[in-house]
C-alpha cells in the first residue's frame, strides 16, 4: 500500500495538474514541498516518508513536469503562473495556510507567495536560492534545460547527470547518479529514457530576466518573524555567499546552515540539512 495519495487539481487556465499528498496530522500547517525547474514530486519523495504523519506533506507537480499536463503556450512556463497554479490548487484543497519547502525555483515561488499572500506562510525553508540568483548559476542551468536527450539505459543517464552537475555533487556514488536519474527521468513512449518534463519550460527562462522576477529583496518582509530555515550548499554557483549573508541581516530569526561539498541545489537528505529541517518544524509546531 502507497504512503501517498495521487491527486489532481486544474489550474485557472483549465490543465489538469498532479500532486502528491502524504497524510498527517490536521492541527498543524501542511508542508508544501515546491520543486526546481525541471524538477517533480519524485523530488521529495525521501523527505515526505521522513515527515509524513506527523506532517502532511503536499508535494505539487509544476505544468509541464511529471504527470501534469504540459501547456500549449511555453509563455505560461515562468514562476507567476506556477503560483497562480498553487493558489489554484490550495482553493481546491482547502489549505488556508501552509508552510513552504521551496528549492531553486520553488524558493522562488515562495518568496512570491511571501510577497503576495504572507498570511498564507507559516513558515518557509528556502533551500539554495534567495533574491539575487548568481549570472554564472543561470548559464549552467540554461546550458543544460530543454535539451531533448534520450539514453538506452539508466546507467547511461546517470552517467550524462554526472557529466553535467558533477561539480554539485562531488561525493555522489554510481547509485546516488542512478537514484538522481530516476527521480528527474522517465521511461519515453520509445523505451529509451528522457527528461520529465516538457522541453518548452526552456523558452521562457532564456529570455533574459524569465529566469526569476527582478528584485525580490523586498518579498523577505513577508517571512519577518516566522520560522525561516536558510540553507546554502557550499559549492553552490546559483547563491552567492555574500546574497546569503545577507539574507541573514534581513531575517535575524532565520536560521542559516551551510553544507560542504554540495552545490546547486542540496538535496536536503544530508544529515546537517535534515537536523536543520527538524529544528525548523519544532518551531512551526
Amino acid at each position: 500500500m502507497s504512503d501517498f495519495s495521487d491527486q489532481y487539481w486544474t489550474s485557472r487556465d483549465g490543465l489538469k495538474l498532479h500532486y502528491r499528498d502524504y497524510p498527517g496530522r490536521q492541527d498543524r500547517p501542511p508542508l508544501v514541498c515546491l520543486p526546481g525547474l525541471t524538477r517533480n514530486v519524485r523530488d521529495f519523495e525521501r523527505l515526505a516518508r521522513r515527515l509524513a504523519g506527523e506532517w502532511r506533506v503536499l508535494c505539487p507537480e509544476m505544468r509541464g513536469r511529471g504527470e501534469s499536463a504540459y501547456s500549449k503556450d511555453s509563455v505560461t512556463y515562468n514562476p507567476l503562473q506556477y503560483v497562480n497554479d498553487v493558489t489554484a490548487l490550495f482553493e481546491q484543497a482547502e489549505v488556508t495556510r501552509f508552510a513552504a519547502v521551496g528549492t531553486s525555483l520553488g524558493g522562488l515561488m515562495t518568496l512570491l507567495f511571501a510577497a503576495g499572500s504572507p498570511d498564507l506562510l507559516a513558515g518557509a525553508l528556502l533551500n539554495d536560492i534567495g533574491p539575487e540568483i548568481e549570472p554564472a548559476g543561470l548559464e549552467r542551468i540554461g546550458s543544460y534545460v530543454g535539451q531533448a536527450r534520450s539514453f538506452p539505459t539508466w546507467m547511461h543517464a546517470a552517467r550524462a547527470l554526472e557529466e553535467s552537475q558533477g561539480g554539485a555533487y562531488p561525493d555522489f556514488a554510481v547509485s546516488d547518479w542512478l537514484d538522481l536519474a530516476k527521480r528527474v527521468m522517465t521511461v519515453g513512449s520509445n523505451g529509451r529514457i528522457v527528461f520529465d518534463y516538457d522541453m518548452k519550460i526552456a523558452e521562457p527562462f532564456k529570455v533574459p530576466g524569465g529566469a526569476a522576477p527582478p528584485n525580490l529583496w523586498p518579498t523577505l518582509a513577508g517571512l519577518q518573524g516566522k520560522p525561516v530555515l536558510l540553507i546554502r550548499g557550499a559549492l553552490s554557483d546559483v547563491l552567492s555567499a555574500e546574497t546569503f549573508a545577507r539574507m541573514q541581516q534581513e531575517l535575524p530569526q532565520a536560521e542559516a546552515v551551510t553544507l560542504p561539498r554540495v552545490g546547486h541545489a542540496p538535496t536536503l537528505d544530508e544529515p546537517e540539512a535534515a537536523a536543520a529541517i527538524d529544528r525548523w518544524l519544532a518551531k512551526l509546531g
